[in-house]
């Protein structure tokens, strides 16, 4: 029976990918089975399984100890950056930059809420920052922490990882509480807030789509083409009746006359400059019988169209079909000449049948080309990251150079990739199903390994007085948040929908947005503001977990 002993509490890399491996599917285990009221702890019972484990006397080789966390947290920041990197920068357009301002404010208030906590009470800045990051229930940052006290001191802090497991399970509950103080503080009523969102009208998109009967008499033999300038802006027309009722599919050399009715396809914003060519009206809604027109998706699967221009590829003059929208990580684009093709981009087209097909020919369509990811690129740029992250910066103020880590160094390059990679002809996509099984992989091996490390003196620690680390958790999970929503809701007038998607947001807390999208199931108000403040917010989480140790240790 020794081989059935050393199984479990022996030494060596077999024992360690055994029990490392056996953690991870219990902990995953019971994140499925461990349910109060439909919320979970989700894979974060990983890293309690491994130490459990660890406090029974069931250890990792060392050198497999480090391998697993380093790399499982570059797997999973990596993999983030790519989701996030198509919609980074433009999630600061139209409501975005308040939203985001709002969520950078309840990042730097958690941030400050640790500090003077550390300052009052006298606990470790490295202890206090592990707390604070269970509290906000945000792993990459505790990774970016743990990497950045190795680089300083050359040595582990099992207190980092032990501070924010005993803050984390109050944290997801306590972003859930706030969440339902904000309804009881504003006295808000579900059904009331719903009515309002629809007395508004105000669907979020990035594009808007209008019909306009032509009135204005200088677009009187003017071609489309003319129409933006005329207007002062970028716009798209798909469609065209003319006054006798015939459909015509346009084309920037189109002539226009009054009375002529056009849809035009534009940014949401400039909408109200588009009434300057007349007046709104509605077209009729059986013209692909009429003009034997269709509008379908068509997905870009030919990598060779990976960073092409659409204005290059002259799809209006050679086929005479529109395209009016590309849909892109979520967020509907308009479809300018100048506009970077990126593998994976939904494209609507426009057009007589025959030509929308050789349109799908030309663009590929062909899905089972996005199962295959595309390898190089992924390692080529957590190599990139990896130099990156440990790269010396020297900066004021600190006696030795800054490095990024290999957290935040990753995560910028993947951010960088995902958004840019396609005009430089780098194809960065994968499917939703790979991107999510590389993070899930990833983020699964550092919770172990962080755990074994942690559950050596997880339990001593709890009794000589850790346990009022969990207290600690709880201010810097409502303070922030509770000062955030009342901002947001009190001031800025967020509606209940948007509040909540701000607020589970700012904490990248996946359990908060799925109990948020049970409450807002007539809209999706909380997944659209949960989308658009999680970029910034966990690229910051990421770099505030190396500040907290780097500036104040």
């Amino acid at each position: 029976m020794d081989w059935f002993y050393n199984l479990f509490f022996g030494s060596g890399v077999p024992h360690s990918i055994f029990i490392l491996t056996l953690a991870i599917a219990c902990g995953i285990y019971l994140s499925h089975r461990l349910k109060f009221k439909g919320i979970t702890l989700g894979i974060t019972w990983i890293l309690f399984c491994a130490i459990a484990f660890s406090h029974f006397g069931m250890h990792l080789d060392p050198m497999v100890e480090t391998f697993a966390k380093d790399f499982g947290l570059i797997l999973f920041v990596y993999s983030i950056g790519l989701q996030v990197g198509p919609s980074f920068f433009s999630s600061f357009g139209k409501g975005g930059i308040k939203l985001n301002l709002l969520a950078v404010s309840a990042v730097l208030l958690s941030c400050l809420t640790a500090y003077v906590i550390h300052l009052l009470s006298g606990e470790d800045i490295a202890t206090m920052t592990g707390v604070l990051f269970g509290a906000v229930t945000n792993t990459p940052g505790l990774g970016a922490a743990q990497q950045a006290f190795t680089d300083i001191t050359g040595n582990t802090n099992p207190t980092i990882a032990s501070g924010y497991a005993m803050a984390y399970p109050l944290g997801v509950v306590g972003i859930i509480t706030v969440i339902l103080a904000m309804r009881w503080i504003f006295r808000i009523k579900l059904e009331q807030e719903e009515n309002r969102i629809q007395a508004e009208s105000e669907v979020q998109k990035e594009i808007e789509y209008i019909d306009i009967l032509l009135a204005n008499p200088q677009v009187e033999g003017a071609h489309i083409r003319d129409l933006s300038q005329l207007c002062h802006m970028n716009l798209i027309v798909s469609r065209l009746v003319r006054p006798n009722g015939e459909d015509e599919l346009p084309d920037v050399d189109t002539v226009l006359h009054v009375g002529d009715r056009i849809r035009v396809v534009v940014d949401k914003e400039n909408e109200k400059s588009v009434l300057l060519l007349g007046m709104e009206t509605s077209l009729p809604t059986d013209y692909k019988a009429q003009a034997h027109l269709v509008s379908r998706h068509v997905v870009v699967t030919k990598p060779e169209l990976n960073g092409k221009r659409i204005g290059d590829l002259n799809v209006r003059a050679t086929y005479h079909v529109s395209i009016t929208r590309i849909r892109r990580a979520g967020i509907e684009l308009l479809a300018t000449r100048d506009l970077y093709l990126q593998l994976g981009d939904r494209i609507t087209v426009v057009g007589e049948e025959r030509a929308v097909d050789k349109v799908e020919n030309l663009f590929g369509n062909s899905t089972k080309r996005l199962d295959i990811p595309n390898l190089t690129s992924i390692f080529l740029g957590i190599a990139i990251g990896v130099a990156l992250g440990m790269l010396p910066i020297m900066l004021p103020g600190l006696s030795q150079p800054f490095k990024l880590g290999i957290a935040g160094g990753s995560l910028i390059v993947a951010i960088l990739l995902g958004c840019f990679g396609p005009k430089m002809h780098i194809v960065t996509y994968t499917t939703s199903s790979a991107n999510l099984m590389i993070r899930e992989i990833g983020i699964a091996m550092f919770l172990a390994a962080v755990g074994f490390g942690a559950g050596k003196t997880f339990i001593p620690t709890l009794l000589d007085g850790g346990y009022i680390w969990i207290g600690y958790g709880v201010l810097i999970t409502l303070v922030p948040l509770l000062i955030i929503g009342i901002v947001g809701r009190g001031w800025l007038k967020l509606d209940y929908f948007t509040l909540m998607g701000l607020i589970a947001g700012s904490t990248t807390d996946p359990p908060a947005l799925a109990y948020a999208t049970t409450l807002s199931s007539s809209n999706d108000r909380a997944a659209v503001a949960y989308s658009t403040v999680y970029p910034l917010t966990m690229f910051l989480r990421v770099l505030t977990g190396q500040m907290m140790i780097l500036f104040f240790l």
